[in-house]
This record gives structure tokens, C-alpha cells and sequence, in this order.
């Protein structure tokens, strides 16, 4: 888990005022972040005033597409964080969230918990994607493509990154590859070396932008 230093500034940009009042509500409850401000959209968010670390961009119920949203928000705060809320718990539709830019990407079915969490790794620098979405892509891939375009990591350090993805923790792994705990770890830590990240939430992500499963 990464050491919070300081307050996380957080705008939320959300379609619908009343969820968007409910999401401000959720994120005030954690010490270390700071609701700055909320807005129905982007062109209504004062975002190089408020000067957030992240912005909770809702995907529905938008007039602009993603990606003009995403220039806009690039635009105001370029060094700002972007994590994008969604109904849609699709792969095809977190890939499109990735690919124009997004830092992270939520369903709106997330406990309140999953949510700050996932504000505070986003915040942290590093990404984060719903887990249950990852899994499926990296299964699906894998399906089609066989190894698909792992030049780095091995067979083995391949299954590790699917079961990372799909939530499972290294006890799990274990249990489900039948290796030892410490021989998981080892994988896992040649897998961040190899990738150049240090997050488990990392590895689904570069896998999915870079095409690697």
C-alpha cells in the first residue's frame, strides 16, 4: 500500500447532481482527501482554478465524447490525474476509457471503500482498473492470441499476471498454480522488475495498454 504524504484534491465531475453530491459526501469521509469542488461537466468545472491532484470524470450522461472531454480536462490541468466512473462493467469500454487517456477506471457498483482506494492509488501515481474487468480481458486475450505478445515474461510469470488481475492474492495463486508462497512472491517481483512497475494493479493495466496478453 502506498504512504499517503498530504492531501488528496479531488473534483468530481459527475452528470447527475444528486450521485455526484453522494460521491463528495463518500470521498469527505477520508482524512486524506479534500473534495475542492464537483460539476456536471467539464466545460462547467473551474479546474485551473481549483488545481485538483485527481478528477473523477463520470463517463454517462456526457454531451461531449470521452476523448474531447479528456482534451478539455488535459487542457485546464494537464498534470492532473484521471480516473474515469462508469455503469458499464464492459472490458471494451474500459479499453476505450484507457486508450484516451484515463489514469483509472471505476464502476459505479464499487463500495464506498474500493472507491478510496482506488483514489488514493491513482493519487499515489499509480493506476487502478476494476479487477473483475481486467481479469476478463487478460482471459480473453489469452484465448485468442495464446501468448499474445509476452516477449519479457515466461509462461509461468503470464499465469501470475492473469490471477493478479483477476483480484487473487498470492495465497490464492498459490493454491490455484500449486507453488509455494515464496516462490509466488519471487515470480511476482520478476514481473515487476521486468514491466518497470510497483503495483499489482499496475500489471493489468500495462498488459491491457501495451497489448502484452
Amino acid at each position: 500500500m502506498e504512504v499517503m504524504t498530504g492531501t488528496i484534491r479531488v473534483v468530481v465531475v459527475e452528470g447527475q447532481a444528486l450521485f455526484g453530491k453522494a460521491l463528495c459526501q463518500v470521498l469527505a469521509t477520508d482524512r486524506n482527501i479534500e473534495v475542492v469542488g464537483d460539476a456536471e461537466s467539464v466545460a462547467t468545472a473551474p479546474l485551473a482554478a481549483l488545481h485538483p491532484d485527481l478528477i473523477i470524470l463520470d463517463l454517462d450522461g456526457h454531451a461531449v465524447e470521452l476523448g474531447e472531454a479528456m482534451r478539455q480536462v488535459r487542457a485546464a490541468v494537464p498534470n492532473a490525474r484521471v480516473c474515469v466512473l462508469s455503469a458499464h462493467l464492459q472490458p471494451e469500454v474500459m479499453q476505450r476509457c484507457l486508450t484516451a487517456g484515463a489514469d483509472g477506471y471505476i464502476v459505479k457498483d464499487v463500495t464506498p471503500a474500493e472507491l478510496i482506494r482506488a483514489v488514493k492509488t491513482l493519487a499515489a501515481g499509480s493506476s487502478y482498473v476494476d479487477p473483475r474487468i481486467a481479469g476478463h480481458v487478460l482471459r480473453r486475450r489469452s484465448m485468442s492470441n495464446g501468448r499474445g505478445d509476452l516477449n519479457e515474461l515466461s509462461l509461468r510469470e503470464t499465469e501470475v499476471v492473469r490471477l493478479i488481475a483477476e483480484g487473487l492474492s498470492n495465497k490464492e495463486i498459490s493454491a490455484r498454480l500449486k507453488l509455494s508462497e515464496k516462490t509466488v512472491k519471487n515470480h511476482i517481483s520478476r514481473i515487476f522488475s521486468k514491466l518497470n512497475i510497483t503495483a499489482r494493479t499496475q500489471a493489468a493495466v500495462h498488459a491491457i495498454k501495451t497489448g502484452l496478453v
